[in-house]
């Protein structure tokens, strides 16, 4: 194997309840990545959280991958080394090759959420998507909002609470959301994806039903007014100066774009590009540029709007670090509507990874004295006068 190839370790599965989803994503990216330019490192992790590396990279199902010649191997934080430590009998470790990029296709909770992002960073090895503030803030739906209404977004109307608030007091809790809110509303996890534990809840039976379907996936539960309109997907690609992708449509076969709807029926249908006109569009690219943004994002994310039947009003719904990256998913259709290709998708995204790593690396890790301006820091000198 050339070594003149970038080594890319493609991390999928994982503890959350969007496993699955990872698989069907890191299968696509594992078919359509440049293998010329690219020696695919595949990494499985099971919903026990045991990470398992294969011999035999060139099999294309992650859940073959999985069932395959497995190894259990560890990402170590220690930035003097970037292999994977590989486990063998009597706990023999050996290490493989140098690992070059991590693409984290990881969905929801250990994945998404910031948490092997920090480790990553630990390890200082460039990945694809979002640092570990983005990441969090991009799975936690009620801090998002907060970001969304301090970066003055247009959002829904939300009430949010723990599930131990729920457990103590929850009259007080359907109160407020009848007080606030009304019916219908939307019941969510605050930190899952792919409509998981997502319900629609139309009078107090079903709000009650619906709450402890999403307590039983996060401890803290978000319950949004319902927006009739049409639901509109937006991707963004890029670091410091981000870009986005003409918008798409999602018309859902279901009563809303439920789990069952995108990945068990696939009765939704997906209109890209959306038919809108161009002042909608531009403003659509806009807002999911400033939602992007107001996380801090970095690499990708896909920003989800409604457009209100009545007053046309765009409203942000919220932002997907990690969207789904099967090669029929919305984040690269859009891109292929706009003018590019999955796997150049692929191969851009991994450029952003190494791009933000080394800007990172220029950030001192020491404390060094300041000192005073010297010839030749000339621009910092006009500042000065």
């Amino acid at each position: 194997m050339s070594r003149n190839k970038l080594r890319v370790a493609i991390i999928f599965g994982g503890r959350s309840g969007e496993h699955e989803v990872s698989l069907e994503s890191a299968a696509s990216i594992i078919r359509a990545i440049d293998k010329r330019r690219y020696q695919v490192v595949p990494i499985g992790i099971t919903k026990q959280g045991r990470w398992l590396f294969s011999h035999d990279s060139t099999r294309l199902l992650p859940a073959e991958i999985m069932t395959g010649p497995n190894e259990p191997v560890a990402m170590l934080a220690d930035p003097t080394r970037r292999e994977m430590a590989r486990f063998g009998p009597e706990s023999h470790v050996r290490w493989l090759e140098r690992i070059d990029v991590v693409f984290p296709v990881l969905h929801g909770p250990y994945g998404e959420d910031g948490t092997i992002q920090g480790l990553l960073d630990m390890a200082d090895v460039p990945y694809v998507g979002c640092g570990v503030l983005a990441s969090a803030c991009g799975m936690d739906k009620v801090i998002m909002k907060h970001l969304f209404h301090e970066a003055g977004l247009p959002n829904v109307h939300v009430v949010s609470f723990l599930r131990d608030r729920w457990a103590e007091a929850p009259a007080r809790i359907l109160s407020r959301i009848n007080n606030e809110l009304g019916f219908p509303v939307f019941v969510k996890p605050a930190n899952l994806g792919s409509s998981v534990g997502i319900s629609k809840a139309a009078n107090r039976a079903q709000l009650i039903q619906a709450i402890h379907l999403a307590a039983g996936y996060d401890r803290k539960i978000l319950v949004e007014e319902t927006i009739v309109g049409r639901e509109l997907e937006v991707s963004v690609l890029g670091n410091d100066e981000p870009v986005a992708s003409l918008p798409g449509e999602i018309i859902p076969g279901d009563e809303f774009y439920s789990y069952d709807d995108k990945y068990v029926k696939h009765d939704a249908s997906l209109v890209i590009p959306a038919h809108l006109p161009k002042k909608i569009i531009n403003e659509l690219q806009k807002l999911a540029i400033r939602a992007f943004q107001s996380i801090d994002g970095s690499g990708l994310a896909r920003v989800d709007f409604f457009l209100e039947a009545k007053s046309h009003r765009i409203i942000v719904n919220e932002i997907n670090t990690m969207p789904g990256f099967t090669s029929i998913s919305m984040y690269p259709k859009l891109w292929e509507a706009s003018g590019i290709s999955y796997p150049r998708l692929i191969d851009r995204l991994i450029q952003l990874a190494i791009e933000r790593h080394r800007d990172r690396s220029r950030s001192l890790t020491t404390y060094k004295a300041a000192r005073p301006v010297g010839s030749s820091d000339r621009a910092t000198r006009r500042l000065l006068r």
